[in-house]
């Protein structure tokens, strides 16, 4: 007997959202803020060269000073020194770009051939400081890929909380010997674990907004965990999946529906919830 009808996954289909983010998603601010109180201090002795028609002499005197203040200028092209960036010097061979800054004529080189010299002569620059908070939201869009990995996990995690479910993330099947007996040699992480006075949920999430060949591994291989982990005594196995993604692997999607109990969507974990209480 399968675990639902036809019509029950052409309603689930139908109420897949286009995103599961909100706008706090975008930007971490709090993040960009402490990258950037980190070198405060020396994107302010920096502001030194804004405006100066001597830039070579300025940078000499600045180095003179301290010359631990230009470790930060790849920040001023937005990259970052632990990215290990190379580039091609003057010889035509591959160095770091933080090599430049370990000498005050490496400092001139980088300062002129990057454009910045033009840059602080003109004054485009006004302040130091906010120009790399404002680099530093830029390059926090890169860092969207991996939050949006957990944005999902978060969602449930934040309805659990609101109707008193307690619940616990990343548990390895490792914790549950019978289980372990089911699935063999594959190992498991479970994103959540709900445990009940009758019963122990384990859990996967996961929200997809594009298509590709993972949807259709995700469903096989789901097909064929919730049969193993729900033939075991007082275990249950729930997939909490959305996203539009998922009309471009309809097809297995539906033959997953048809073999897990426990799948539900974004709009109908509420009955999960329900279930549990």
């Amino acid at each position: 007997m399968i675990a639902h009808t036809k019509q029950d996954f052409e309603t689930f289909m139908s109420q897949l959202l286009e995103t599961n983010t909100n706008l706090a998603f975008y930007t971490d601010f709090r993040k960009c803020s402490a990258n950037v109180n980190s070198i405060a201090i020396k994107l302010n002795t920096l502001n030194y060269l804004i405006g100066q028609t001597d830039i070579e002499q300025a940078i000499r005197d600045l180095w003179a000073n301290d010359p631990n203040v230009f470790s930060v200028l790849d920040i001023l092209i937005a990259v970052r020194t632990n990215d290990k960036k190379m580039v091609l010097n003057n010889d035509g061979k591959s160095q770091y770009i933080s090599k430049y800054f370990e000498t005050v004529d490496g400092v001139i080189t980088f300062i002129k051939q990057t454009g910045l010299e033009e840059i602080f002569l003109n004054r485009q620059i006004k302040n130091l400081v906010d120009y790399v908070f404002g680099v530093e939201v830029g390059l926090d869009t890169n860092a969207r890929k991996n939050r949006s990995g957990h944005v999902m996990e978060e969602l449930i995690a934040n309805k659990f909380t609101k109707f008193g479910i307690k619940f616990r993330q990343e548990v390895y099947s490792t914790e549950f010997p019978s289980i372990e007996n089911v699935l063999g040699q594959d190992k498991k992480r479970f994103d959540f674990v709900v445990e009940t006075g009758n019963k122990t949920y384990l859990m996967e999430v996961n929200f997809y907004s594009g298509g590709g060949s993972k949807l259709n591994e995700v469903a096989r291989a789901y097909s064929e965990l919730a049969p193993k982990i729900n033939s075991v005594d007082g275990f249950e196995f729930v997939w909490i999946t959305d996203g539009k993604g998922w009309h471009s692997a309809s097809n297995k999607l539906e033959e997953a529906f048809y073999a897990i109990p426990s799948i539900y969507n974004l709009t109908t974990i509420k009955d999960f919830i329900a279930t549990l209480k």
